[in-house]
């Protein structure tokens, strides 16, 4: 299982950085892209084929979806390579709703997308299998509706988790048991004194987490282009003494 960063710029995308996007592959299978933030195709078109994917949606504000009325034009229109199939996406019940009135030609049309994809509504803390990887939606505290950590696990037992956006809640840790990798976003700089519950997450609240869960590799992600990363970096490690990586679009994880 190999985990590549497209972009993990936080609430908007940055200079060479897109929005939240993570495509996740095994050899000789589709790809899995984890989230579309905006940028995400132009950063999937340089590594795998956007034709062949899955997708899978941690929850549906614009940061981590916007990309995928892109994407619907690329699988279908590609004038050599268009898609051949119907691949899975999954997400919150509205997912295919909510992208079709992206792609849609008017302000009241819904654009269907079940010629492209075969969408199915995520149940929370059950797990799914998705090219022989198993995927399990941890339900998180974060202001859109249906929110999901996503855990993502290969038959060998190695272990992606990924928190998506969310505030400080025990179902993190849950979601990031043993992870070889823990993508956790840390929007609030350093700290989180004076902000908003349920929302994001500090640095100082990440390291926490990855310590409790047990993690090898912290990643932090979904830092805005405005922040301190270095000092996000710092709070991470005053919390948890293993491995802290400040997460960079083209980072490229083997597992």
């Amino acid at each position: 299982m190999k985990l590549t960063i497209l972009g993990c710029s936080g609430s908007l995308s940055a200079p060479g950085n897109p929005g939240s996007s993570y495509l996740i592959t095994v050899p000789d299978r589709p790809g899995i892209l984890m989230d579309c933030g905006p940028g995400a195709l132009a950063a999937l078109q340089e590594v795998s084929d956007p034709s062949d994917t899955h997708v899978i949606f941690s929850h549906l504000h614009a940061d981590h979806c916007s990309d995928a009325a892109s994407l619907l034009v690329w699988r279908r229109y590609h004038p050599t390579a268009p898609s051949s199939r119907r691949h899975f996406m999954f997400g919150p019940s509205h997912t295919a709703l909510h992208i079709g009135r992206m792609g849609a030609d008017g302000p009241d049309e819904v654009d269907d997308i079940t010629d492209t994809f075969d969408f199915r509504p995520w149940e929370s803390n059950r797990p799914v299998d998705i090219e022989g990887l198993t995927v399990t939606p941890v339900p998180v505290d974060h202001t859109a509706k249906e929110s999901h950590a996503l855990r993502v696990e290969d038959p060998a037992g190695a272990v992606i988790a990924f928190s998506g956006d969310s505030g400080m809640t025990d179902t993190l840790v849950d979601a990031a048991r043993d992870a070889d990798i823990f993508l956790c976003e840390a929007a609030w700089g350093p700290s989180h004194d004076g902000k908003p519950d349920g929302m994001h997450l500090s640095g100082a609240q990440a390291g926490e987490i990855a310590r409790r869960a047990g993690v090898r590799t912290l990643v932090l992600v979904h830092i805005q282009p405005w922040a301190d990363k270095e000092a996000t970096l710092n709070a991470a490690r005053s919390e948890f003494d293993g491995e802290i990586l400040l997460g960079a679009a083209g980072d490229v994880f083997d597992l």
